[in-house]
């Protein structure tokens, strides 16, 4: 009985060591990057943990890099809210309401549209940046918000993750709410959503990440600094070397806190919202 105990024990304490040790190697890189923003230019990449800091990688990017021209942070940061917030509305607005009609609707050529997104979604999206910026020229978008929000307002991947949520949602609650008189946008809002809490905020988080890190597409379609992204801004201020590998890493850091905060607020329902997604 009692060496049962030990070795329940024993047990135990391996898998706390292989999950700290996985944890560490998981989380570490992303330490790595936080000190060597903070360390001292001299010891940036030659130690694990650098023994001196200072604020000069940060004081770097602020007052305008290598050629220290000041750069409009202020409104990069704005700019970058204003274009991840509404092509991540957009996306998810969209996705809801297509799922929905793809879930729960009979109409003709239903599965068509269902094969065609999940046909679409196996090619990447980079073929058709070309033709996305030829017609932005053409209709007069270009260096505009619109420009980078429009090409982004629609996400397969969403439209997929909803479908197969309210796939899962039983019939029995639209048919008696129809009963009741309920529209099809009223059911959506009042019996679908609320419903979806969990798988929203894990398809919030993704959307809004991969829309935050975008910087090819922004780069394509603004030119005048007044609607420079944070992305594009900083690219800007480095060479195609990396000679400031100090501003990179603060520049990377910079970037990450907001979908650090993000996770922090949104974390317990993104939990719940991938449990589901992986059964």
């Amino acid at each position: 009985m009692v060496g049962s105990k030990e070795k329940s024990k024993l047990r135990l304490a391996i898998r706390y060591i292989i999950a700290s040790a996985l944890l560490l190697v998981m989380v570490y890189p992303y330490l790595y990057m936080v000190l060597n923003s903070f360390a001292d230019w001299t010891q940036i990449d030659k130690q694990l943990v650098p023994s001196k800091f200072t604020l000069k990688s940060y004081e770097w990017l602020f007052t305008g890099g290598e050629v220290g021209i000041a750069r409009p942070w202020v409104n990069a940061f704005f700019n970058s809210i204003i274009v991840s917030v509404a092509s991540t509305a957009l996306m998810m607005v969209f996705g809801v309401m297509v799922a929905y009609a793809l879930s729960k609707l009979n109409f003709k050529g239903r599965d068509t549209v269902n094969n065609f997104v999940l046909f679409h979604m196996f090619f990447p999206a980079i073929i058709l940046l070309i033709p996305q910026f030829l017609v932005i020229q053409k209709v007069g978008l270009y260096d505009t918000y619109w420009a980078m929000i429009i090409p982004k307002a629609v996400s397969l991947w969403a439209i997929f993750m909803y479908t197969n949520f309210f796939k899962a949602i039983p019939t029995v609650f639209i048919e008696a709410a129809k009963l009741d008189g309920a529209s099809d946008f009223k059911i959506l809002y009042r019996i679908m959503m609320p419903m979806s809490k969990s798988i929203t905020a894990v398809i919030f988080l993704f959307l809004l990440m991969e829309r935050w890190t975008e910087l090819l597409w922004d780069m394509l379609v603004v030119r005048s600094d007044n609607m420079l992204t944070l992305n594009v801004l900083l690219s800007q201020m480095f060479g195609p070397y990396g000679s400031y590998p100090g501003p990179l890493y603060a520049a990377s850091v910079i970037l990450t806190v907001p979908i650090i905060i993000m996770f922090a607020i949104f974390g317990k329902k993104f939990k719940e919202g991938m449990q589901f997604s992986l059964k």
